[in-house]
């Protein structure tokens, strides 16, 4: 039995006219002597919308039931995508996450899934050529709906391509994983293959045909992930362990700008290691994501600075107070204003002077960053949200991207 995940996006079932598109490309695939399981996400903006009235109710709502609101959306996609096959004759069925039985983690809105009984899934398939799957969603150990966060559906769909052990396609709006953003780069060149390295670096630097989890889950399990668009026949991008010999492998394979950056320095801290693991484990059970960490001793005391969204300042600041709440004298100032530039490639480990054309490229942007990190295949910045598309365009330029 021939068995593949696909995954559509909401902008891919945003209309009915687009749920029935979506049905003749799921169609064309049975066809082809494929069974198909299928995880959609809520149509369009729904999931916004979901939240928007949420809020009208109560400015913090309750995460539970938070949750349960926001599973609605993806209940409707998967129902009327059914409706829409059965209508082309095709043997459809759509299931839950009660019904699948996606495990979490007990944390609602930001739930990980920790197991998948497949039973479900196999057992359908065998009367059923698609079955058509929720996304963003599971059930903890308590029995309750539970939510993935941004990005869920492409989790749910990887997830269970690896319980399956078959190859998952990911459907969106974008033909595919560019050098950088089309929208905004218009000579921007679509990848026909990329690492989950580096994609795992683009994604987690605000790309966003793939959420990062998604990609940690494949790389994980040696799951391969097509990526292209609903809308086009367009060849899409396939993310692989290793790009295929006969491929050249380019030193810098993307550039990308993460928008909305706060500069955080946390002054007059002991020198005690103590302090700096209960500012990260405070951090960690809000699941805030900071990046460009720089620890500077002085006189006895310890600076720290790193970057977080804008979004995140006000559950930073209970994160600090609470683990430093035994410390006197410290300090926190926020500059926000700024943008992340960085480039990423598998080419980099091998390629000496990436570094020093980086900086020549922000040097003739007129370009001076606040902040630098590097790993193996990637380069980050902090550079002035003014001239971060200067800034860009300048690397994108010397990269030849």
């Amino acid at each position: 039995m021939n068995v593949v995940v696909q995954k559509y996006g909401g902008s891919s079932v945003a209309t009915p006219e687009r749920i029935k598109n979506v049905a003749q490309r799921i169609k064309k695939k049975v066809d082809e002597g494929y069974k198909v399981v299928v995880v959609v996400s809520a149509m369009g903006k729904t999931t916004d919308n979901l939240i928007r009235l949420a809020k009208e109710i109560s400015p913090r709502p309750d995460s539970r039931e938070l949750d349960m609101l926001l599973a609605t959306g993806e209940q409707v996609s998967a129902a009327l995508l059914s409706m829409a096959l059965k209508d082309l004759g095709v043997k459809a069925k759509s299931l839950n996450a009660f019904q699948v039985k996606i495990k979490t983690t007990p944390h609602h809105t930001s739930a990980r899934i920790v197991d998948i009984d497949d039973s479900v899934i196999r057992e359908n398939l065998k009367d059923y050529d698609v079955l058509v799957v929720t996304g963003f969603q599971g059930v903890n150990e308590h029995g309750d709906l539970t939510t993935l966060g941004r990005g869920g559906s492409d989790t749910s769909a990887v997830a269970l391509a690896a319980k399956l052990r078959v190859p998952c396609e990911i459907y969106s709006d974008v033909d595919g994983i560019y050098t950088c953003d089309p929208r905004v780069h218009p000579r921007a060149k679509k990848l026909a293959y990329i690492t989950y390295d580096e994609a795992l670096e683009l994604t987690a630097l605000g790309a966003k045909v793939l959420h990062s989890r998604s990609v940690e889950i494949a790389k994980k399990y040696g799951i391969p992930i097509y990526c292209a668009s609903s809308f086009t026949e367009e060849e899409g991008t396939m993310v692989v362990e290793r790009l295929p010999e006969w491929l050249e492998e380019p030193v810098v394979t993307g550039a990308t700008i993460s928008h909305g950056q706060i500069k955080v320095s946390i002054s007059f801290l002991p020198k005690d290691v103590k302090y700096i693991t209960a500012i990260f484990e405070e951090v960690g059970k809000r699941a805030l994501n900071v990046d460009m960490i720089s620890l500077v001793p002085s006189n006895g005391k310890v600076f720290l600075s790193f970057t977080i969204l804008e979004d995140h300042k006000e559950d930073l600041d209970e994160a600090l107070k609470e683990a430093l709440r035994d410390v006197e004298g410290w300090k926190s100032t926020y500059e926000g204003g700024f943008a992340k530039l960085s480039i990423v490639g598998v080419g980099m480990r091998t390629s000496p002077g990436v570094a020093a054309r980086f900086f020549e490229a922000l040097e003739r942007a007129g370009v001076t960053p606040e902040l630098v990190t590097t790993s193996e295949i990637k380069i980050s910045c902090l550079v002035p949200e003014e001239k971060a598309e200067k800034a860009l365009k300048s690397v994108i330029e010397e990269f030849e991207l």
